[in-house]
Order: structure tokens, then sequence, then C-alpha cells
């Protein structure tokens, strides 16, 4: 069953080609030919403001250059996140770009007396990152905090599920490993997942 994928890259540069944006370019070349329809949004070359109030959070325009990303994450049924760990999380370009889509009447609908309706039921995710520590380490040591996070404060609250992650450790490694990596997104890109 072909579905519809969105790959957003957080990657905060856009002027190189880094491990993330090969691990991206397989998934997305996998999904293709397993005749998945996939649309990409790379944060890093994205132009916009960060918010800075609950004000403009609720009743701000979402600005022009992210009116794309943000039909193109509506239209998708499947979204692949792919960011470096820095500092135990994302990158903060990505977090101030999902503080702009995720604004009320995308993820979740607010009303007066009640818990907020989640609008993003159906879809599900998957996040990739990669970090140069063991992956191990970060999962079992410091819990992976930053994806944990992620995963449950704004994907799941906003009602997406499952969420399934890839954590790459260790980025300096050897070539065979970095070719393993990529045959596993070549894997999750061809199942659509």
């Amino acid at each position: 069953m072909s579905r519809r994928i969105a790959i957003i890259q957080g990657h905060p540069d856009a002027t190189a080609h880094h491990l993330l944006h090969a691990l991206a370019d397989a998934y997305a070349e996998a999904a293709t030919e397993a005749g998945h329809e996939v649309r990409r949004i790379d944060v890093g070359a994205l132009d916009f403001p960060l918010l800075r109030s609950q004000v403009e959070f609720e009743t701000g325009q979402l600005p022009a250059t992210l009116e794309q990303a943000r039909d193109d994450m509506r239209w998708a049924e499947h979204w692949l996140f792919l960011f470096p760990l820095w500092h135990g999380t994302m990158p903060a370009v990505l977090k101030g770009f999902l503080e702009q889509i995720f604004r009320p009447n995308f993820a979740m609908a607010y009303r007066k007396d009640s818990f907020p309706r989640r609008l993003l039921a159906g879809r599900s995710a998957r996040i990739v990152v990669t970090m140069g520590m063991p992956a191990l380490l970060y999962r079992w040591y410091f819990g992976a905090f930053g994806v944990r996070g992620f995963e449950r404060s704004i994907l799941r609250f906003a009602g997406i599920r499952p969420v399934h992650e890839s954590l790459f450790g260790l980025t300096f490694a050897d070539d065979r490993k970095r070719a393993r990596w990529i045959e596993d997104m070549r894997k999750h890109g061809r199942h659509g997942d």
C-alpha cells in the first residue's frame, strides 16, 4: 500500500551534504521506487522568525515562507524527521520550525473548557537522529530525553502514533557502518515507515 510521506530535514546547515542528507536521500529514493509519494522540507533552507509570545502563537499568522511546508505536512500520512543531536536535543532551528507549524488548528483544536482535540491522529512518524556519542549511551544513560520529549510532548500529544526512532551514534564511524545505516534507511523507505 502506497503512502504519502513528508521528509523533514532538520539539519540547520543547508549548504553542505551531511550524513543526514545521505540518509534522507536513501529513504526518499527507496520510498519512491516502492510507489510511495514523497515531499521534502529542508528546514535549514527556510527563512522564518521565532515565536516570542503565546499571543503570537495563538493568533499570529504563519509566515508565508512556511505555508508550503505546512501544506506538505498536512498532506502527508507519515513524517520522517531527521536531525543531529545538539546539546542533547534537536537544533534550535528545527524547534522554531515546529513551533511555527504546530499552531492551533494544525496540531490541536483548543477548546475553552476541555482537553484539546488532537488533529493529527492517523499519522505516523519516524525520528532519525545522528550523534557523536554512542547511541546506547544516549538512550540508557541520558534517557534519550531530547527525543523522548519530541515524541511525547509534540508528536504523540497531537495524536501521531506510532512514532519510531532510529538513533545513529559515533557518526565519525567508518564507511562500512555508514553504509549499513544508509541501507537501514532504504529499508524503512521501501516500507514507508
